[in-house]
């Protein structure tokens, strides 16, 4: 179920183009998920960070996050897997 939900929300980020530079609040990402599911998005998104595959960007009005463009290949590979 984790690795299911890990793998949507980088293919979220990734349709919206959150690559490198542009970014988004990480309060954004469990949007779209169902209401039971947001604290599972939340722990995903974090061992996400933890594995490198979304940088997190701390600024003055809060989190942002977006893909780390350096493991996109990985990530096309794990999104295009069933």
């Amino acid at each position: 179920m984790a690795e299911e939900v890990a793998k949507k929300i980088l293919a979220k980020l990734y349709r919206h183009g959150y690559i490198g530079e542009r970014h988004t609040a990480i309060d954004n990402v469990p949007k779209g998920f169902p209401k039971h599911l947001h604290g599972e998005v939340k722990k995903a998104t974090k061992n996400l960070i933890k594995k490198g595959f979304i940088i997190a960007k701390p600024t003055r009005y809060g989190l942002q996050v977006s893909l780390n463009p350096r493991k996109k290949a990985e990530i096309e590979r794990i999104i295009h897997t069933s």
